[in-house]
Order: structure tokens, then sequence, then C-alpha cells
């Protein structure tokens, strides 16, 4: 027996159309077979088949008011398998993510995205590609273009990709007759999966190529220029198209992970800058212009009199650009320099200024400096 649609999807009966497309889409991402471990799958499957069954149901409003008048036997009556799915509005689910897939596979690639056939699954496009790239803070700051040295699969030139020894030696598949891929029902459903045998191809080699032994793709090392866009940041992925592993369908893409090495003077956070300048206490007490390096090149920061240590002094629009527009601050944080060494001239100033600041200054005795001598000696 047949279990409820409702109670399948979890929601009420007078759920609203909104609701019901919250709930399966929360449901499909997690059952969704490439989303679960390898133990899991089946179980996983039979479920995805289950909740979007319900789904096609009642979010067709002529077949839900069938559903609730009727119930299994309106559904099974009225409408053919195919029926089901024909018109129900996956599409504003999922939008374009990679979950189209799953329906290819398990509904034979059938209309029901909305009008939009799913993806065919014959011949596959090769595997995508994750390389690391370390950029300075520099080169994220204005945006380079490197030059990267990437193993992957390329196309085999003796056989243009065919694997074959030359055209001649390739055969139309019969299992699938040329088309790449085979249908099975599985109860409900019909499944459409990569033939077996051309491995989605559609046609089998009677000879293979000397050079890449019928794969139809040899190892390469290739160099690619790449660019690296200004206000990248760790967090940054970088998609090179058709750089990737080569498929019968078509090469995968390259996909960049930036990596921002440290800075010796400058720290990040997001699009604003930190640092911390050393200023005299001389100037910090009497007020100055001082020159303070950023990120492209050194600026003029005016230093207030009496600023303490700790102050932290905004540099508008001194820090990284964003990717998508703007640019941060850089903030300056002022350490005060004390002097660990003094002449003689500048001891008797200091005396004299704390004399007439009203300052006791009582320099250590000789037993007491001798002392500290020996702790350090």
């Amino acid at each position: 027996m047949k279990k409820d649609y409702y109670e399948i999807l979890g929601v009420a009966k007078d759920a609203v159309l909104a609701d019901i497309k919250k709930k399966y889409r929360s449901l499909a991402l997690k059952y969704h077979p490439d989303r679960v471990p390898e133990g899991q799958k089946k179980e996983a499957e039979e479920k995805f088949k289950e909740i979007s069954e319900a789904y096609g149901v009642l979010s067709d409003p002529k077949k839900r008011q069938t559903y609730d008048q009727y119930g299994h036997a309106g559904i099974d009556q009225n409408f053919t398998a195919e029926d089901i799915f024909r018109g129900a509005d996956f599409s504003s689910v999922f939008g374009d993510t990679d979950l189209g897939d799953i329906f290819s596979q398990f509904f034979g690639g059938q209309d029901i995205f909305g009008g939009r056939r799913s993806r065919s699954r014959g011949p596959q496009r090769g595997h995508d590609i994750q390389y690391e790239i370390d950029v300075t803070l520099e080169e994220a700051f204005s945006g380079i273009k490197k030059n990267i040295r990437v193993p992957r699969e390329d196309l085999c030139k003796s056989c243009n990709g065919t694997g074959a020894k030359d055209s001649s030696k390739l055969k139309t598949c019969h299992t699938c007759s040329g088309s790449g891929y085979v249908s099975t029902s599985a109860g409900f459903f019909r499944m459409q999966q990569t033939c077996p045998d051309c491995r989605g191809g559609g046609k089998v080699i009677t000879e293979f190529c000397p050079e890449c032994h019928g794969r139809g793709a040899v190892r390469v090392t290739r160099n690619i220029e790449v660019k690296v866009p200004a206000g990248v940041d760790n967090s940054s992925r970088l998609r090179i198209a058709g750089e990737g592993e080569i498929g019968k369908g078509g090469a995968g893409d390259l996909y960049l992970y930036i990596h921002v090495l440290p800075h010796n003077t400058f720290q990040r956070e997001g699009d604003n800058i930190y640092m911390q300048l050393p200023v005299s206490f001389v100037k910090a007490a009497l007020g100055a212009e001082v020159s303070v390096p950023t990120l492209n090149g050194n600026v003029s920061m005016k230093i207030p009199s009496g600023t303490q240590s700790g102050r932290v002094f905004r540099l508008k629009a001194k820090g990284m650009p964003n990717l998508h527009g703007g640019v941060g601050d850089q903030y300056v944080n002022v350490i005060i320099q004390v002097p660990s060494r003094l002449s003689a001239e500048q001891k008797r100033l200091l005396e004299e200024y704390a004399r007439v600041s009203g300052e006791e200054v009582q320099p250590a005795s000789e037993s007491i400096k001798e002392k500290i001598k020996k702790v350090f000696k």
C-alpha cells in the first residue's frame, strides 16, 4: 500500500505550494544519491523517487485535486508514470544546480524541468581539476597573470580521441545502437544509463590506437596562463572553463583555489588592511606628519600632538579592492617608541622637562643597578 503523499513530504493537507516546494527541496538535498555515503545510496535512491513522485502530484493543482478526492486510485487511473512528472515545476525548486542529473538518470531524461529537457546521459565530459595557487598580498591587491603547469588527461592527437588505430577500426555499438546510453525499467521509473560496452561513445573499437592504447587520451603537463583578478582572498575560487580532464563529451574545468601568503607588515580582514606604525614619543607629543606604507606606495599621515599609544587612524580607500566593486580601508595602529638609550644631553633635557612638569624622577641607585646587572648577567 502506497504511503500518503502529504506524509511523505511532511506537509499539512492544506499546505500552500511554497511550503511544498521548500519541503521537497530540503528532502531532495538530503536524499540525493550523490550526497550520501556509498553504503546508503540504494536506500537514498528509493527515498528520492518517493519524494519526487509525491512532489510531482502535490505541486500540480489538477493532480492534487484528483488525489485529494480519490487518493492513489485516482492518480493511477488518470495519469501515467510520465504524466506525473510532466508539467511539474522542478526548475524553480533547483534552478540550474547539478541536481538535474539525477532526474535524467531515474526518469529517462523526460521533459520534467518546466518544458526543458534534462541533460543526456550519453558521452560524459572529463573530470574537473583542482589546483592551489599561492599569491602574495601585493599580487592579490593589484591582480596578476601567472603561468602554471597542470598535469591532466588530454586528447590523443594520434587518434583524435577515438581510441582507435584509424576510423575503419570503429564499429557502431550493437548494445545501444550508437546512442551511447541504454534504458531499463525499474518498476514505476524508467532509468537511463551510459552504455557499458561503448561507455557512452556509441562506437566500439576493434583495434586500439598504439599511442593511447584505446583510451583516447594521454597524460600531459600543460602550461596555462591564468589571470588572478585584484581582490582575491583565501576563500576565492576561480574557474577556467575547458582546462580540466578530457572526456568523451568534452573537457572539464580547472578550478583554482587561491592561497594568499602572510605579510610581514600588513594583516588583512576582509577588504580592510591593518598595520602597526612605530612613532617616536617626541612626534607623538609634538605632532608631526609621518610616512605610512600602503599596498599602493607610501602616503603621508598627520599625527596630532598628544597622540597616545594604541590610537588607530583610518586611511580611507587604502585597503583591498573588492571583487564585486568598492575598496576597503587601511587602519594604522600607532605604537609609541621609547628610546632604549639616551645621551647625556637627552637625559638632561628630559629631567628638566620632568622638573618643569612637576614630576619627581629619582634615578636608580648604583647598588640597584649592580643588582640588576647580576640578575641578567
